[in-house]
């Protein structure tokens, strides 16, 4: 099977992303990093032809966060998100105000679905 997690092909995009952080993305990494939630989460992942903002290979977990923009791509995120449950991902979306506004609403749906992924 053919390598498809980060490519090196993507390998400066994903350093200038990991360096150019939103806000949210820099507090939510905060809360996900170190394995805090019993599981190891990388930021900045390519899968395939994309870029995740976080992922995590052991629950194949993508998590991504989006900003106003985002309300002009829906068609591009949809092929995204299909692309990624194709490949067997499951994906949560956040937008920048639910990080802002409720964090802790937020992790708790992470939570939730790595419970689920943990039990089976």
């Amino acid at each position: 099977m053919p390598r498809i997690h980060n490519l090196k092909i993507y390998k400066n995009r994903r350093k200038e992303l990991r360096n150019s952080a939103t806000p949210q993305e820099i507090i939510l990494w905060s809360r996900l990093n170190n394995s805090q939630l019993g599981f190891k989460f990388r930021r900045q992942q390519s899968i395939g032809n994309f870029i995740v903002d976080f992922y995590c290979p052991e629950s194949k977990l993508v998590i991504e966060i989006d900003g106003g923009g985002h309300l002009e791509q829906k068609d591009y995120d949809n092929e995204r998100t299909e692309y990624f449950l194709n490949m067997g991902c499951k994906v949560l979306r956040f937008w920048n105000s639910e990080i802002d506004k409720n964090l802790e609403g937020v992790m708790m749906k992470i939570k939730k679905e790595l419970e689920k992924i943990r039990s089976g």
